[in-house]
This record gives structure tokens, sequence and C-alpha cells, in this order.
């Protein structure tokens, strides 16, 4: 079973992410802010991370670009979701190292699909992808 850490500040968004990956059989683990997402990333075990950009304490960028900078975490498929969906918020998640980005709303099958893609890719190989 393969862990997923959803990081959003919105509870009813980390709610709905949860109960649609469990139904699927994932491990989920949740984060309100990115200092907690970051640890909760090193508490070890996480397979992937869905991450929201507009966060208290760090935004999602930040947080994403201290995945990337980890040795450890660098290979570490992250989704990022966001209600922020101009070129320039886009262009920022994807260079700083987001396999996918996906707008809110999101219908629940496009999370879905995505991370059993990102789950089974050559990390090397990945290519970003906004949606």
């Amino acid at each position: 079973m393969s862990t997923i850490l959803v990081a959003d500040e919105e509870k009813t968004v980390r709610s709905l992410l949860r109960d649609i990956l469990e139904i699927e059989g994932y491990h989920v683990i949740e984060a309100t802010d990115g200092p907690e997402a970051l640890y909760r990333l090193h508490c070890g075990g996480v397979d992937l991370v869905l991450l929201d950009v507009m966060m208290p304490g760090m935004s999602g960028i930040e947080v994403l670009t201290e995945i990337r900078r980890d040795v450890e975490f660098s290979r570490m498929p992250v989704l990022m979701l966001t209600a922020a969906g101009d070129v320039t918020t886009t262009w920022a998640g994807l260079t700083a190292g987001a396999d996918v980005y996906l707008e809110k709303p999101f219908d629940h099958l496009g999370p879905l699909s995505w991370i059993d893609r990102l789950l089974v890719l050559d990390r090397p190989a990945a290519l970003p992808v906004a949606i």
C-alpha cells in the first residue's frame, strides 16, 4: 500500500482527498501547512505528495523547492493542486519541479489517474504536466 501526503490548508479538501484515496487503498497522511508537510515528509514512509500551492507558513512552491533540494526526496513524485490557475503560478510550480499541476476544482478521477501513473514511473523519465 502506497502512502500519500496530502498538504492543503482547507480541511474540506484534505477530507475529500483522504476519502477518495483511502477508498482506492492508499494510506493518507495529512498536513495543514508547508512546515508541517516537510516535517511529515521527513518522518518517512511517504511515496507521493499532493501539495496545495497556497498554504500558510510556506507556499506549496516553497515546499516543493525544499523537496527538490533534498537528496533524499529529490525524486519524490509531487502533484500540485491549486485554485490559482494563472500562467505565472502554473509555470512557477512546474519549474520548481512539480510532476503534475492540477487546478481546483478537479474531478476525483484526475488526481487518481495521475497518482497511479506517478507511482509507477521511472522518476528520471518523468515530465512535468499542467492540466
